[in-house]
């Protein structure tokens, strides 16, 4: 009678462990490295069960980048709700920075990344996960920044565009900056430059009706 619940208890709890074990085998180990075998292995079940459960080794590590992705993305929205300036803003991009950093989700995604430039297949994964990434960042910007004359010099889609490959690419270069120097040196000139966008991002007072001043109204004779 329970026979059929457990089993997909059992399943669940495999699946589980798998996509844990993909994590922990494509940070420690790398891409190249993270085979059927070797996250079996790590996980401790038989390596047909990769295949069984997900269909291969990429749906694998792509769920393991979708658990690590949306657990990041509940610690950044708090991280961010707070914002109310571009100062605010380039302190929560350190804290973000630093948290994916030491939670390892800058591997996970520089290693998928990485991968698919040999890969072309992997690339459309890759770019369907950072689309939410995409939109969270636009949210963000348009809460703080929306209606200043900085969102309509560069408009939050314009800023989030920007900002996404900028971490994009302070994923790749983290392999290189082993110190986290230069790294830091970048996102402290951006916290050092936040105070000078303070005059693009002042909202003018509204006028009676609840429109925005345009500009000074002119004298009359």
């Amino acid at each position: 009678m329970n026979a059929l619940p457990e089993r997909r208890h059992m399943a669940v709890e495999t699946k589980d462990r798998l996509i844990a074990a993909a994590g922990a085998v494509l940070r420690a180990q790398g891409y190249a490295k993270a085979s059927a075998r070797a996250i079996a292995k790590e996980a401790g079940v038989n390596s047909a069960l990769v295949f069984y459960h997900f269909g291969g080794v990429d749906q694998l590590l792509f769920a393991a980048l979708d658990r690590s992705s949306a657990e990041r993305m509940a610690r950044h929205t708090a991280t961010v709700a707070e914002a109310r300036t571009v100062e605010d803003l380039a302190e929560a991009a350190t804290r973000i920075y630093r948290d994916d950093l030491e939670g390892g989700h800058i591997t996970l995604l520089s290693e998928l990344v990485a991968a698919a430039v040999a890969r072309p297949e992997l690339r459309e994964g890759i770019r369907v996960r950072v689309e939410p990434w995409m939109a969270f960042v636009e949210e963000t910007l348009e809460r703080v920044v929306g209606g200043t004359p900085l969102a309509r010099l560069t408009p939050p889609r314009d800023l989030a565009c920007a900002a996404v490959t900028f971490y994009l690419g302070v994923n790749l270069f983290t392999v290189l900056d082993a110190d986290r120097s230069r790294t830091e040196s970048v996102l402290a000139m951006v916290r050092r430059l936040a105070p000078r966008a303070r005059l693009l991002t002042l909202r003018r007072p509204l006028r009676p009706g609840g429109v925005r001043g345009v500009g000074r109204a002119r004298r009359t004779p």
